[in-house]
């Protein structure tokens, strides 16, 4: 298992950040399906956990078949999808994503993604006391503005180093902008990733950080960006446009949309859950090196060329 710590900054509060990350995740996710393929919500529920207090569960299906790269179809069943639950305790989320039962690809592969969001600059320290982190963990911070993401994702009017909101007035964001901006927060994200298929562990669990990062920085960029769309709306316009989307999506993809029932307060139910971004995974067309088929090699003579009978 492969464990990083990534800290992403926000020119936003975690009060504001909390309805920003609600509708960035739906516009998104709208966006990005179509007939077929995109993210069915299966479940968007309240939750209520006895550590962390009253929240929200989602369930959802990632459907990728046809957004994988070549060198990814060529492996993986005509019908893929995986399964994402999430629970969300604000400012505290969990985020577990499975393949599903029905998918028997890569079973003994699986994320899960700790989140806190706090109103600084990403200088907390030890943030997670976590059973499990093993010994130290690497820690990257992601920076919204200056760092790079696959050139087929970028969009100017979401690149923040040019964009100004005219509700907040923030932006755009130059070089240092964390050490002056305010008001700030960050995001503090614990991955673990683990795929228990030996001699290729190292290299896919190092790959799919590589994507995860790329999703974080993508997903953040466009909250941001999209600031004047969300800027003062209620958690209950936000949960009504959370659900009147997740349904227009469910349609989109042509699947049979399950009731969703989207509100801050209900009964406990017997899942755990949180809400996490899903956008389609910005992969490369190029297998990663450790796919890549082996060198030719001379095939190895066990035994003489030719072998008289007696």
């Amino acid at each position: 298992m492969l464990v990083k710590e990534y800290r992403i900054c926000m020119p936003l509060t975690t009060e504001e950040y909390r309805v920003g990350q609600l509708y960035t995740i739906s516009k998104h996710s709208h966006q990005e399906s179509e007939k077929g393929e995109g993210v069915e919500v299966v479940k968007n529920e309240p939750h209520e956990d006895p550590v962390h207090g009253p929240g929200q569960f989602t369930e959802k299906r990632v459907h990728l078949s046809s957004k994988l790269p070549s060198w990814a179809r060529a492996v993986t069943p005509r019908i893929f999808y995986i399964t994402e639950r999430a629970w969300n305790y604000y400012p505290y989320t969990i985020t577990a994503d499975s393949h599903s039962l029905q998918c028997s690809f890569l079973p003994k592969f699986s994320i899960y993604i700790e989140t806190k969001y706090e109103d600084n600059c990403g200088d907390s320290e030890n943030i997670f006391h976590s059973d499990k982190i093993l010994g130290d963990h690497e820690v990257s911070f992601l920076d919204i503005a200056f760092d790079e993401i696959p050139e087929r994702y970028y969009r100017s009017l979401e690149d923040p180093r040019f964009f100004s909101s005219a509700k907040t007035g923030r932006g755009p964001l130059r070089e240092g902008w964390r050490q002056h901006t305010k008001p700030i927060m960050c995001s503090y994200k614990l991955v673990s990733v683990k795929f228990e298929v030996w001699g290729l562990q190292p290299g896919v669990e190092q790959f799919v950080h590589k994507v995860i990062r790329d999703i974080l920085l993508i997903g953040h960029r466009q909250a941001f960006a999209w600031v004047d769309e969300w800027c003062g709306m209620t958690m209950e316009e936000v949960r009504r446009y959370e659900q009147e989307t997740q349904e227009a999506t469910n349609e989109l993809i042509g699947l049979v949309a399950p009731a969703i029932s989207v509100s801050e307060v209900g009964q406990p139910t017997a899942t755990h859950s949180a809400p996490a971004s899903a956008p389609s995974t910005p992969l490369s067309d190029e297998a990663p090196e450790f796919l890549a088929p082996p060198k030719t090699r001379p095939r190895k003579k066990t035994a003489p060329e030719t072998l008289t009978l007696p």
